[in-house]
Order: C-alpha cells, then structure tokens, then sequence
C-alpha cells in the first residue's frame, strides 16, 4: 500500500485497479509455495501424522494449534474483508498502523526480553507441541488478524502476540513460520478465481516473472528471518516500522 503511494504516477493508479489486486494474489501465492518448500518436512511430518490419525505425536498436536491459530483471521477476513479494503487501505492509514506495528514489537521485546534469548531447539515441532497451549495457539491467531489493517506486519505482529502470550522469540518466530503458510495460502486460494479475469492479456509472461521474483524473495528472506531470530531480536524491525511509519504520516498526512 505505501510502496505504490510513495512511487506515485502510473504505478499509484494502477494500485487502485482490480488488476493489481489479482498481481498481489499471485505474489502471495508464489510466497505461499516458498514457504511450504522452506518447512516440507516439517509440513510432511505434520500432515501424515493427521492422515494416519497418530495422536500421540508432535505433528498431530501442532495440525491443531495451527488450526485454531487460523480460525480467527479465516473467520474475521471472511467477515469483514471488505470493511477493511474500504476504511483502512489508504496511504495514511497503512501509515498510521505500520507506526502502530513498531510500537507493538518494541512493546514485546521490553516486555519479555528476559524469556527471549533461548536459541531454536533440536526439534522445534516437539517444542511447539510441548510449549504453546491451544489457549495461546486462538490468541495469536486473533494477534495475527490485526494484519488485516494495511500496514501490520503479519509475521511481526504474530510474534509479539506469541511472546506476550509467554513463548521464547525462538518459539514464537517458529509457530508464526508455520501459522503463516495457511493464511497466506488461503488468501491466495479463495481469491484465485479472479486470476483468469480481468485485463491482463498479454501480461502472464509480466506475471509469471513476478511471482517468480517473490518465491524468490520469500525463499531467501525467511531462511535469512530463521537464523536471525535464533540469536536477535525483533528491534530492528519495530525501528524500521516506527521511521517509515511516522514519515509517511507526514507525507500522506501533514503535507497531503
């Protein structure tokens, strides 16, 4: 939202279109995949113990946490999708919440930052089931729905709502990985459809770059995300938030 704001021009209008929401969608959807690829195992592990039904394993517990950690931002987006492209996906307003954001991770950190220094462990899904409660898996997903404001960090938000809910960052960046690849799927699923639509002939080939482009960058940026928050902490990003978040209040804001 403040990418197109701030480039203006051709690129701001176009940000406006339907078309640009069916771009968004397949970048989504490529990220998507990159994620899946990044944590197969992981997901493979996950997913057969729910197809043999073995309950007393870690991949089975955690397919539930999962569950109830996506029911709140599935059942909010499903509700209130278009309250929330009509009121809030505005140049200021994504501002204002990406201001919001910074505040909310720096607000985190200081909060637990005694709790937050442990490394990932050998085996994160036995962690994640040993250590995150079906309670706090439901309260992070309500966390992660506050993305559906323009400017919240999804991943980042996800985070902090883990460690104030008393998980290590290690931890919470770990089920936030996992918990991310659902939402984003379904977002790109439910929306797929209208891909086929639209004026865009002539642009699969732009498309398809460009998703290819984003696989790209999620792939690398996450493997980055999961060393660093082994050993660092979210406040580089809640600074980073807080400056372009209070910049762009000005130009959308003050000066608009």
């Amino acid at each position: 939202m403040l990418v197109p704001a701030w480039l203006g021009g051709s690129w701001r209008q176009f940000s406006e279109t339907p078309q640009y929401l069916l771009v968004a969608v397949a970048f989504h959807l490529a990220s998507a995949i990159a994620l899946f690829i990044i944590f197969a195992p992981r997901w493979i592990a996950i997913l057969r113990s729910v197809f043999t039904w073995n309950r007393d394993s870690s991949g089975f517990r955690i397919f539930w946490l999962l569950v109830l950690g996506t029911l709140p931002v599935a059942l909010i987006g499903y509700l209130f999708n278009g309250f929330f492209q009509k009121n809030f996906e505005k140049p200021l307003s994504a501002a204002i919440f990406l201001t919001v954001n910074g505040i909310i991770l720096l607000g985190a950190e200081q909060l637990t930052s005694r709790r937050s220094l442990h490394t990932f462990p050998a085996d994160e899904n036995l962690a994640i089931a040993e250590r995150v409660s079906p309670g706090q898996a439901f309260i992070i997903g309500i966390g992660q729905s506050t993305a559906l404001f323009a400017g919240i960090s999804r991943f980042g938000v996800t985070v902090s709502f883990g460690m104030l809910r008393g998980l290590t960052r290690s931890i919470a960046a770990d089920f936030a990985f996992l918990l991310s690849f659902p939402v984003i799927l379904g977002a790109s699923v439910v929306k797929l459809p209208k891909l086929g639509h639209g004026s865009l002939t002539g642009s699969y080939g732009a498309l398809g770059f460009g998703a290819l482009v984003a696989f790209i960058a999620t792939f690398f940026s996450v493997k980055v995300l999961v060393r660093w928050f082994a050993h660092n902490s979210l406040r580089p990003f809640a600074l980073y938030c807080l400056a372009v978040g209070a910049i762009s209040i000005v130009k959308f804001g003050l000066l608009n």
